[in-house]
């Protein structure tokens, strides 16, 4: 249904720039000296600083425990950092109570996550328009636009069960990109779906940066997806290990394979010794 497309979606034709350690207010996202620990000195994520500018569309990352869904969490204030400042927009979230946090969260961030999360009693369309229902918004035309363009415009009337898993996710997409947030957070938004579903959702992310300028995060172990997007970063163990711009998913491949292997066995000189976990190499 869709195909890729690498444009930017700007009246001059260029893109944005790379992710930068530190950035201007007009960046969509920064993070500065970010880290999150946990009880028993347990440490997630390091510090960080991370810049994203707006209409970037960047792939976070990693091994399994690497933190990036940490950083992720973090960075969309689902979950408080124990270290540092993180902006959205020229907001710093730290500043703000439960309650405006969480109004900031509904009208400037959108989310997708790799479990659709519909509501199975409601509607597709009820599902699209939840976010602008709770911020007091009806949106009737908004949410018949956001079906249609990711092509369900005529299911709007359909319940949740009545749709394939790659459907579901699309409608996700939707509602992530109903209220036109700054900023959508994707965490593993393809790693239940089949390659051309797959597909169809990384698509519409693509166009939701390139045509109408959104930022899109997305934590994805998939070198595949990764290669739609505009920046891979990857961490290892809490830290940032490494980035690639403009990422090809069989670079992405090899990084992801020698990081999985730091995590375990280490080798020296073609000879094993135990890594972290204790064990070897089979």
């Amino acid at each position: 249904m869709f195909r890729r497309r690498r444009g930017t979606g700007r009246a001059t034709g260029e893109r944005a720039g790379p992710v930068t350690a530190q950035g201007p207010v007009s960046d969509a996202i920064g993070l500065e000296g970010v880290g999150r620990e946990y009880r028993r000195g347990v440490v997630a994520l390091h510090p960080v600083d991370l810049a994203v500018p707006r209409g970037r569309f960047l792939a976070v990352m990693g091994p399994s425990g690497s933190g990036k869904s940490t950083l992720l969490q973090c960075a969309a204030g689902l979950d408080r950092p124990t270290a540092g400042t993180v902006r959205i927009g020229g907001t710093e979230l730290s500043s703000l109570s439960e309650a405006a946090l969480t109004r900031l969260r509904r009208e400037r961030v959108g989310f997708v996550f790799q479990a659709h999360a519909l509501v199975p009693s409601l509607s597709v369309a009820e599902n699209v328009a939840l976010p602008l229902l709770l911020g007091g918004t009806a949106g009737t035309e908004r949410v018949r636009q956001g079906l249609a363009d990711v092509g369900l415009g005529e299911r709007g009337d359909a319940a949740p069960s009545e749709l394939s898993g790659g459907q579901c996710q699309r409608v996700a997409v939707a509602r992530a990109l109903v209220t036109g947030p700054d900023i959508v957070f994707a965490d593993e938004p393809t790693g239940s779906l089949d390659p051309a579903a797959a597909r169809d959702v990384l698509a519409l992310l693509r166009r939701a940066v390139d045509r109408d300028g959104h930022t899109v995060v997305m934590v994805t172990h998939d070198p595949v997806a990764a290669a739609w997007t505009d920046e891979a970063l990857f961490l290892a163990g809490g830290r940032v290990v490494g980035r690639e711009t403009r990422p090809d998913a069989a670079q992405v491949g090899r990084i992801m394979r020698s990081l999985g292997r730091a995590e375990g066995v280490e080798r020296d000189g073609g000879h094993e010794r135990r890594g972290r976990d204790g064990g070897r190499a089979a």
